[in-house]
């Protein structure tokens, strides 16, 4: 190993000592993000005493708005004008449901107050709730006699006769309204269609241009909402947890989830077709009908220990136009982030939610490895088995860049006396005579120094592919095979509690197990493919084969086992497809070969021909005449 390569392997290893030992939290730090947990904690823990929703409740709620103008007092009066017969009551709920989702609607604001997916559930078997409670914020703001007004606070009261709606064959929908008067109401309509996330939500203001100011030309909508951790490794979850939004008829763009700020924040003056509240699995996504005329997002993360891994807002505008009837319609989905799924909603691009990567590597995402995964899984009902046929699917489709790569090796390997009798013959301090000499040799006998190599660099795409595939694919989410309960995060076989400094920050407190042998399978087929020719041209290149497959098993113990069992198989497979040319490929008829083409004058090119061609023309013009 030379100097620059020591050197690299130490500056290497410096940097990811000095990058645990700045991501070791102080002691002020962990106490102040204590007390923040435990203040949450409490306030989490009176809201659900105070707010939880009972069936008793549902079963009393009152169908009919309650005249409440003859009991509004005169500080109610002063607050919200002709809004004060609806600024007291007692909240009330009512569900919207299908086979797939259940949404509970408070008549305190009229918004949805939970919303549940039935056919998931936590990693500790508790149903999947996306948000839930009071702290959950959306309703209209607006000035009604230069006073604000927030729908939110409001209540109203729901026109269906029943405080539960099933929906099972056709589409039913649940109205709730907030009315001044009979001429005077906002209508929140929800429908909900069977088998579907999709909420279309409409909000309906009849005679509304009257008590809005006139001045006002944009209703701001306030959606605000915790998002609770719903998976085992709160890290890998909240990697994944932020706020996705769609410019007007143009690209996706999301806040950096792995940001260390503890607020981001994006000023939109321009439209917005649709926000979302994501995390690693599952989404909240309000879409509008045509689009928002601006918004202001922002996302606050929780400290570490808190139930919610980060707070999402949103303010969006909606153009308001004063007519005696308006109607501003937009879409509610509740939902995994399925790609095939979110892809059926078409021209909205939800889809983009899903991170598989941008440039070719989505490319390859979307119309190669999900058509092909989403095909397996209509016949095959184990994710595991389902990984060890992609793996041959594609290995199988990889087959000739392969072979051409081991070939090329293989002739590497058959011209290394050869090299050796030129690092002899050219001692040191004459490298550039050496590796002149060393080029031609090779350009006699056909041989590309970089033909193992760039083969390989165009399986690469595949590799990157899958790294963005598996953790965000949720078909392998509570997936087990073999050793590993949840193909989705690691597979731990051995973990501990106790803190160790830098290993805990950058490996861990486990060991996964398909991450170790993955490791092992890396090192092994490097060392079966490992050319010493090559080795001589690059003495450094032979220990960092060791030492590049160790720095991914730091990187990929806490990843997804279904992406570490993948890379782990990939090993297997061409470990065997070595074996397998090597009982096709002769070196002793290669080797011949070679130098029959060594013997041949070497062949040139026609572009070559054509310059010397044009070079003895020029000559033979400019040659003196002989008198």
């Amino acid at each position: 190993m030379d100097k620059n390569s020591v050197i690299g392997i130490v500056l290497i290893a410096a940097i990811l000592v000095l990058w645990g030992i700045l991501q070791t939290p102080s002691r002020e730090e962990l106490a102040r993000r204590q007390d923040m947990s435990d203040s949450l904690s409490r306030a989490g823990d009176q809201q659900l005493a105070g707010g939880m929703m009972t069936d008793s409740l549902s079963a009393t709620a009152s169908l009919v708005p309650a005249e409440r103008g003859d009991t509004a007092t005169s500080d109610l009066k002063d607050a919200y004008g002709d809004f004060a017969v609806a600024a007291s009551g007692e909240q009330m709920f009512h569900t919207l449901e299908n086979d797939l989702v259940r949404i509970t609607i408070s008549t305190k604001g009229g918004r949805p107050y939970s919303a549940e997916l039935k056919q998931y559930s936590t990693f500790d078997g508790k149903p999947v709730v996306l948000f839930s409670g009071d702290s959950t914020q959306f309703g209209l703001r607006f000035y009604h006699k230069n006073k604000a007004i927030e729908t939110n606070e409001l209540y109203f009261a729901a026109v269906n006769p029943s405080p539960s709606v099933t929906v099972s064959e056709k589409r039913d929908s649940l109205v709730m309204r907030l009315a001044l008067n009979s001429e005077s109401y906002l209508d929140y309509i929800y429908a909900l269609d069977p088998e579907s996330y999709m909420v279309d939500f409409t909000m309906a203001l009849k005679g509304m241009d009257k008590v809005i100011d006139a001045s006002v030309t944009n209703l701001d909508l306030e959606w605000e909402s915790y998002i609770p951790a719903q998976e085992q490794v709160r890290k890998n979850e909240n990697q994944y947890t932020t706020i996705y939004y769609r410019h007007y008829q143009e690209e996706v763009s999301f806040f950096n989830a792995r940001s260390n700020r503890e607020i981001q924040q994006e000023n939109i003056s321009t439209g917005v077709e649709w926000v979302a509240f994501k995390n690693q699995f599952f989404s909240s996504v309000l879409i509008a009908e045509n689009s928002f005329s601006n918004a202001l997002l922002q996302s606050t993360a929780m400290p570490e220990g808190d139930l919610y891994l980060k707070n999402f807002r949103a303010e969006l505008g909606l153009p308001f136009g004063h007519s005696a009837s308006e109607s501003l319609r937009m879409h509610l989905f509740f939902g995994p982030n399925k790609f095939s799924l979110l892809k059926k909603y078409g021209d909205f691009r939800l889809e983009d939610i899903v991170s598989v990567g941008k440039g070719i590597i989505r490319w390859i995402n979307q119309f190669v490895i999900i058509p092909i995964f989403d095909w397996l899984s209509r016949f095959i009902g184990n994710y595991g088995i389902i990984i060890l046929l992609l793996t041959i699917i594609i290995k199988v489709v990889l087959l000739p860049l392969t072979y051409r790569s081991y070939l090329s090796q293989a002739k590497m390997k058959v011209l290394k006396p050869q090299v050796d009798e030129l690092n002899k013959k050219y001692p040191q301090g004459k490298e550039m005579e050496k590796q002149q000499a060393t080029m031609a040799l090779y350009k006699k006998a056909g041989v590309s120094p970089m033909g193992g190599c760039f083969p390989m660099l165009l399986q690469f795409p595949i590799l990157f592919a899958m790294f963005r595939f598996f953790p965000t694919s949720i078909e392998l989410r509570q997936q087990g095979f073999l050793w590993a309960k949840d193909l989705s995060t690691y597979d731990a076989i051995v973990s501990w509690n106790a803190n160790i400094p830098i290993i805990s920050n950058i490996y861990g407190n486990h060991i996964s197990l398909f991450t170790l042998l993955m490791t092992l399978s890396t090192i092994l087929s490097m060392k079966l493919s490992d050319t010493s020719a090559s080795s001589q041209q690059m003495p450094g290149m032979k220990a960092m084969m060791y030492v590049m497959p160790v720095m991914f098993m730091f990187m990929l113990n806490s990843w997804s086992a279904g992406l570490t069992y993948y890379y782990f198989l990939t090993n297997v497979i061409t470990i065997g497809q070595n074996y397998l040319f090597k009982s096709f490929v002769n070196e002793e008829a290669l080797l011949k070969k070679m130098k029959e083409r060594k013997a041949q004058p070497a062949k040139k090119s026609k572009f070559q021909q054509r310059l010397e061609e044009m070079a003895r023309q020029q000559a033979s013009y400019r040659a003196p005449k002989k008198k």
